[in-house]
């Protein structure tokens, strides 16, 4: 098997939980040559940790050294090292949400498609084995209503579980020049809504993994409805219509101290219910679950719940990056199928801000 030599960019809580281990673990087919953070005293401490033989703290650096792709996990806005990537001839693999603006979406997707390299979403949910046998259930089904739940602790509850280090801090310079070029993309997607945008409407990026399942399920909602903001701006509701007139009813609760994470997305139809239920992020070889109940055609009562692959979703995410480096597979979650995501955050957002539904 052909190894990809992969750089990293961003050494948090993911990359330390999943990534790299992950990474390290299909050895046979990537090599971790160099992992950067802006902050030089935790690039250093991850290099160290993980045995990668070369951190750096420049961006620059990073797209310099003797590597095919780069995964980013750094925090947002991502757009700008995207591009810069794809500029210097990488693949890359980008942590949701990948931007927060259509301008920002069709910017990478043109520096992808100068390039001719693979840029895709690291939306590890579409690649869970739970979802695929979902996605099968789906097919054909004349849906009708569909509920999403999303009860999510405090993150500190699940990190308390791993090993998570922090060695060093961003300089309050990089951290304020980061945070003035976040504000620049909000105001691409909001414009004069962008005050209230930035302190109310952080929760609606929230809903992005929720959102790319259901995309991939269903496909794109026809309107938003209406949404809630609520909990002080820590819970997120809000009801989408489907072009066949189903309804989807989307929550996502902040539970800070209860040690219960639940994500399930249910999809009904008159005769027939898939409920999918995945595990936190922060957590290792822990499986998704899937239910379907029906009715077959003798209209005798059945309820079934098939065994789940033990492969986790991570993992099937840096597989399917791989082959599409190595092999030409198509991409399953590129960046042009994204940019469905953003606007839909987008226009979520809008809908709480404004009052007013959104007809898309």
């Amino acid at each position: 098997m052909s190894r990809v030599k992969i750089g990293v960019l961003g050494c948090g809580a993911v990359t330390q939980v999943q990534h790299l281990p992950n990474l390290l673990e299909l050895d046979e087919a990537y090599e971790v040559s160099v992992v950067c953070d802006l902050s030089p005293d935790q690039a250093r401490y991850v290099a160290e940790r993980f045995r990668i033989p070369t951190h750096v703290s420049q961006v620059e650096d990073l797209l310099a050294s003797d590597i095919d792709a780069v995964l980013l996990c750094h925090t947002d806005p991502k757009s700008d090292e995207t591009i810069a990537a794809f500029n210097a001839g990488k693949h890359v693999l980008v942590e949701k949400p990948v931007c927060a603006s259509l301008q920002e979406a069709d910017a990478m997707i043109e520096a992808m498609n100068r390039s001719g390299k693979v840029g895709q979403a690291a939306y590890m949910k579409a690649y869970d084995p739970a979802f695929a046998l979902a996605q099968k259930e789906v097919e054909g089904m004349d849906f009708s209503f569909i509920q999403i739940n999303h009860l999510h602790p405090s993150n500190n509850l699940h990190l308390s579980h791993f090993n998570v280090q922090y060695a060093g801090s961003l300089r309050d310079d990089i951290r304020k020049k980061r945070r003035q070029a976040y504000r620049e993309k909000l105001e691409q997607a909001f414009g004069n809504l962008t005050d209230r945008a930035e302190s109310e409407c952080a929760i609606a990026y929230g809903l992005i993994h929720d959102l790319y399942s259901l995309r991939n399920m269903v496909g794109v909602p026809s309107a938003i409805l209406s949404t809630e903001i609520w909990k002080g701006g820590r819970s997120i509701t809000t009801v989408m219509e489907y072009p066949n007139g189903a309804r989807c009813i989307l929550s996502r609760v902040d539970l800070e101290k209860l040690w219960d994470f639940r994500e399930t997305l249910e999809i009904y139809s008159d005769d027939k219910r898939v409920l999918l239920t995945y595990p936190t992020g922060f957590s290792r070889h822990v499986l998704s679950t899937l239910t379907i109940q029906g009715i077959d055609e003798n209209g005798v009562s059945y309820r079934k719940e098939p065994a789940i692959p033990w492969e986790s979703a991570f993992t099937a995410e840096l597989r399917h990056f791989h082959a599409c480096i190595t092999e030409a597979v198509p991409c399953r979650t590129p960046l042009t199928e994204a940019r469905h995501d953003v606007q839909l955050i987008i226009d979520i957002a809008k809908t709480y801000l404004t009052g007013e539904p959104v007809r898309r």
